[in-house]
């Protein structure tokens, strides 16, 4: 019986995961289809410049093209950590509380299958995202996909439940345990 409870709980996470997949793969298809490498499109260009712009190019790294070695180094390592990542997100989704959580874990498995499928298939991840913001930190935000944003989401809607909604949780928890502990005292 506790097993259909599971599996009705965490349904939405792999409605989720399944979405982001699709429409990660979607785009970086059309772009592998429709760009040249490098090739730039900006967008609202007449409302906003520069500051969101198309363009095709590959990432060998992880975010902010970070790598830690050759292409085919990069490429066993991080397919290997996307593979940990999955499962420790699996085991996680199976113990979510509520529907913040679940929805995250979806979120951030479906940006990692989509990365995890241009690594297994092509080796680089295709990235086409360009945005320009204030230039006190850097000059643009790294290149990202669909995937890239999901797993952000997903991650800072996690560290949203970590800071507001556990602690609101946990101290509905301590109310309840607190009124059992009066009701029991005055029974006695």
């Amino acid at each position: 019986m506790k097993s259909s409870g599971t599996k009705f709980r965490t349904a939405p996470a792999y409605f989720i995961m399944l979405l982001v997949l699709v429409l990660d793969q979607l785009t970086k298809t059309l772009v592998r289809v429709n760009m040249e490498m490098f090739e730039h499109i900006p967008l609202w260009q007449n409302l906003f410049g520069d500051t969101f712009i198309l363009i095709r190019v590959q990432n060998t790294g992880a975010a902010f093209s970070f790598g830690i070695g050759s292409d085919l180094v990069n490429r066993i390592f991080f397919i290997g950590v996307t593979l940990l990542v999955v499962a420790i997100i699996i085991f996680l989704l199976y113990y979510a509380q509520h529907k913040i959580q679940v929805f995250a874990y979806g979120l951030i498995l479906g940006g990692a299958f989509g990365n995890l499928i241009d690594r297994v298939i092509f080796g680089p991840v295709t990235d086409f995202f360009s945005m320009d913001f204030p230039d006190f930190i850097m000059d643009r935000f790294p290149v990202y996909n669909v995937a890239d944003s999901a797993i952000f989401i997903g991650v800072v809607l996690l560290i949203i439940d970590m800071i507001f909604i556990k602690d609101k949780q946990n101290t509905a928890l301590d109310t309840e345990k607190n009124i059992e502990i009066s009701e029991t005292n005055k029974e006695l």
